[in-house]
Formats: structure tokens, sequence, C-alpha cells
């Protein structure tokens, strides 16, 4: 049986007196593939950045059995990210190897070889000259998975990884994820795409400011629970 990589007893997230999310208890457990549903506000990107440390529990606890620094890598919504920042593509996944090599280490030539390969992986041969800003929304998103391919991390969070990428896009980087599974990496996706999730991934925790469900994706993505998500939130279920 899979031990538990991060546990969560009675955990509130917030900032200052707003209380995104709260009272959530469970574990997600070493290999797992889980994808955080719920409607917006629900909490989900809050609770990605509580376990990414970004911010602090109001109440309760969060335990990562792994090092926070070295085996934890996270891919934030688009919309937080400055494109207009001019770099290559080329920099932005070496970004990656920072663990590595540090802030101001060289790139080797066995790092070179892993951007190279990163950057074939995902789709982005001959990419790697150019500016960040030239890219669309499905080229910037392959660049951001080649970086997190360089991190070679055993928990990987993802905020939204396929808003506003193309099928073809959407469809080799859920192969990627699907990969890292099959690896025994952890994966926690925030998704929208519910036939997705109950085709793709074996554990849903669906949330509405509170916990609502956790457990096997057909169990847990049931009209009733949704129902009851939507309620919670007094908004509409994406």
């Amino acid at each position: 049986m899979n031990s538990a990589l991060i546990e969560l007893e009675h955990l509130s997230l917030g900032w200052r007196d707003k209380v995104a999310v709260r009272d959530i208890s469970g574990q997600f457990l070493q290999g797992g593939l889980y994808a955080l549903v719920g409607p917006n506000g629900a909490g989900k990107s809050t609770l990605l950045k509580g376990l990414m440390g970004e911010i602090t529990p109001l109440q309760g606890k969060i335990q990562l059995h792994i090092n926070h620094e070295t085996e934890l890598a996270f891919l934030p919504q688009q919309a937080d990210i400055d494109r207009s920042f001019p770099i290559t593509v080329y920099d932005l996944v070496a970004m990656g190897a920072w663990s590595r090599i540090g802030a101001w280490g060289r790139v080797d030539a066995t790092e070179h070889q892993r951007i190279a390969h990163a950057l074939q992986t995902v789709g982005l041969e001959g990419f790697a000259k150019r500016s960040i800003n030239t890219l669309s929304g499905g080229q910037f998103q392959r660049a951001l998975f080649a970086r997190l391919l360089l991190q070679d991390a055993s928990l990987i969070l993802l905020d939204e990884p396929f808003s506003a990428v193309d099928t073809d896009t959407t469809r080799d980087l859920l192969a990627l994820i699907l990969q890292w599974h099959q690896q025994g990496r952890t994966v926690i996706a925030v998704l929208h795409e519910l036939d997705m999730v109950r085709a793709h991934f074996p554990t849903s925790v669906l949330l509405g400011g509170q916990l609502v469900a956790w457990g096997p994706s057909n169990t847990v993505l049931t009209t009733e629970n949704l129902h009851m998500a939507r309620h919670l939130c007094a908004g509409d279920y994406l």
C-alpha cells in the first residue's frame, strides 16, 4: 500500500479575514493521480498554494513528507505569469534545473542535453531561441511543461494545465501527465473537464469552499455531489 505523501488535518486556508477553503482532512498518497474539481471560488487554487507553502494555514496543518525545495514542482495558471519578461524559451526551460545548478550556476553539457530533450518531448524542437512573448498559448504551456520535465520532481502540482490551449496540446500534455503517473510520481491537478477526469484521473477531490467528497472519481463526481458543491459556492459549476 502506498504511503501518505501529504496529510491535511482540519485545514483552513485564506487571507486575512477571508476563508477560501475550510476544515479539510485527507491524504494524498505516493504515486497517486488526483483531480481537484469544484465550482469557481471553491478553493482549488488556494489549496494548491497552501501545499506550495505560499500561504500559511489559518487553522489545522499540512504535512509534506518530501523535500519541498527539490521534490516539488508547480505549474501556475498562465494568467499568473508575466510573459512580457524578455527571456527565451531555452532560458525559461532551464529554470527547471535551478535545484541542481543554483541561481548563478552554469548550464553544462548534461543540462543542455536535458533541455533539448525536454523541448523535443513537448513538441518545441527548434523553439529554443524564440522569445516567450512570441509563443501562442498552447506553445507557452508546452514550454512550461518542458520546465517541469527539467525539475524531475516526485510531486507535481498543476493549476488548470489545459486552460486556453488547443485540442492537440491538451492531448499531448495529458499524455505527459499519465506518463508521470506511470513513473510513480504524484500528480495533483486543478481540472474543469469532468469527462477527462472520469476517463483518466482515478481519484478526485471535490471542493465547494469545504470538502464535499474525496475518493474514486466515479463515486465523487455524482450529480448529488456536484449539486452540493454548486450550492455551497452559490455559483455555476464549470
